[in-house]
Parts: structure tokens; C-alpha cells; sequence
């Protein structure tokens, strides 16, 4: 009985009929002094395509503010930001994902944007655009891009 029992969950789990882990939405990341331990989707960030991310101008585009001795194939990097190079010693997996995730709730006066976040934002209306502000807005990444982007971080290393 047992072996049938753990033959079932097994079955399960490969066709995707055991539960996954749900991924936490924007509004109820949990921040201790800056840092969120829990990952948003319970699934482990995948560092290449974290680095994809980092120097894609589309999405991340971490080097815009960042330089980044990883990404010499990657041009333009900005100064405004520390270098990510040796990020994976300076701060924990935890600290790495709060930064990204919302860098103000550990450095109030960042300038970095707040990559998973949906609400709290000032915005122009009609007198600034033509058009009425829309609160319908995504963050600026997914969850597990958000994840992609703290593994890659967390494998930059000082040499």
C-alpha cells in the first residue's frame, strides 16, 4: 500500500498535479530591514538568464546604473549605481532579493527602481501627459525573473 501511495505522488508530481509553490504578488512581499528571506516563487532563479536580464535594456538593464565586470560584452555602463561586481559577497541572497525587488525599503534615498512593485507611485495626469493616470500597471519584472536576476547576483564574486 505504502509503495503504491508513494508510486501516485510521484506521478503526480511529474505531471504537474502536486501543488506548486504560488508566487507571492507585489503587495505582500515581506521585508525585514530590507531583505526578503522567502523566495517569491518558491522556484530557485535560474543566473543565466539573471544575467540576460541584467544587461537586456528592455528589462533589468542593471548596467544602465551599474558597471559590471561580468558584461564587458555589453557596453555603456552607468556610474551612478555601486559595481555589482563582488555583489554575492557583499550582501546575502535575502538582502539581494530585497534590493531588487524594492531597493528604497533598504536605502530610503536609492534612486534604483523598485523592480517588484505595483502601488506607492506618484504619477502625472492629465496636466503632464493628456491623459488620466492608470493605476493598471505591472511591476517592472515578473517574480521569477526577480529570482533569475538575485541567483545571477549572487554568483558575481570578488576576485
Amino acid at each position: 500500500m505504502e509503495r503504491k501511495f508513494l508510486v501516485i505522488l510521484a506521478l503526480a508530481a511529474s505531471t504537474g498535479v502536486a501543488s506548486a509553490a504560488e508566487t507571492t504578488e507585489p503587495g505582500n512581499v515581506e521585508f525585514v530591514d530590507g531583505a526578503v528571506e522567502a523566495s517569491l516563487t518558491g522556484v530557485p532563479g535560474d543566473a543565466a538568464n539573471g544575467r540576460k536580464i541584467v544587461g537586456d535594456k528592455g528589462l533589468g538593464n542593471c548596467v544602465a546604473c551599474h558597471q559590471n565586470g561580468d558584461m564587458t560584452d555589453i557596453p555603456w555602463h552607468g556610474e551612478i549605481g555601486p559595481m555589482l561586481d563582488g555583489a554575492g559577497e557583499r550582501w546575502s541572497e535575502a538582502e539581494l532579493r530585497g534590493i531588487v525587488a524594492n531597493a528604497k525599503m533598504m536605502f530610503p534615498d536609492s534612486m534604483m527602481p523598485s523592480f517588484y512593485k505595483v502601488d506607492g507611485f506618484i504619477r502625472p495626469g492629465k496636466a503632464f501627459t493628456g491623459k488620466a493616470a492608470d493605476d493598471s500597471f505591472g511591476p517592472l519584472l515578473e517574480a521569477q525573473q526577480v529570482e533569475d536576476v538575485v541567483a545571477y547576483l549572487t554568483t558575481l564574486k570578488d576576485d
